[in-house]
């Protein structure tokens, strides 16, 4: 069975919690900015005029020879000294709340499914494990090079098949995320998959208390 567009009435059909208004445009770039600040290693390092490996001994007498005072070869203005101010390791994580996270989710699928750019599957099973046949059976679909395939599930059959096909990413609909979704040229979505975005997007339930 081919893919269809899947449009903003049967995205409400589907519970889809739609944005339709001007919201959330900051939350996404402050959910993105976060993802990949999350990814920076963090691991350039200098060292100072404390670390570098050079002795301690003066370069040359205090007076005397009408240069400089200079007192140490480790010093920050010599060749091979150490570096003052240099970038030293740390985390670049960034702090966002659930509830920004959560709207720039929505937003994003939102602006997708606007755009026309999700499309939506019985299911995605890969007949065979070889890649040729996952690349076959995702060209009946789309003729899309990036595309996100979300399910809630892949067999292991499906997942090896497209481990080979870099503009094609595999994710399940429990953990895809804001920064997924804006990258890809379409986004092919199974129906157990989109059904689980639906109760992913489902506001949280308050509980009362006493």
């Amino acid at each position: 069975m081919s893919a269809k567009v899947l449009t903003k009435a049967a995205a409400k059909e589907a519970k889809i919690d739609l944005i339709e208004d001007g919201r959330g445009t900051q939350a996404v770039h402050e959910a993105v900015v976060a993802m990949r600040a999350a990814r920076r290693s963090g691991s350039a390092n200098t060292k100072t005029k404390a670390e570098v490996d050079l002795s301690g001994a003066k370069p040359w007498r205090q007076k005397g020879t009408g240069r400089a005072r200079a007192g140490y070869k480790s010093s920050p203005i010599w060749r091979g000294g150490g570096v003052v101010f240099g970038p030293k390791p740390r985390d670049y994580w960034k702090k966002v709340p659930k509830s920004v996270r959560r709207l720039a989710f929505r937003k994003a699928l939102s602006e997708r499914i606007n755009a026309g750019d999700v499309l939506t599957i019985d299911k995605f099973v890969v007949p065979e494990l070889k890649t040729k046949a996952f690349v076959d059976l995702l060209r009946k679909q789309t003729d899309a090079e990036k595309v996100l395939i979300v399910s809630d599930s892949f067999d292991e059959r499906t997942f090896k098949s497209a481990r080979n096909v870099k503009p094609v990413a595999l994710a399940t609909a429990s953990d895809v995320n804001t920064e997924q979704l804006l990258r890809f040229q379409k986004i092919l979505i199974t129906q157990k998959g989109l059904e689980q975005l639906a109760g992913r997007l489902q506001p949280p339930t308050q509980e009362a208390t006493t």
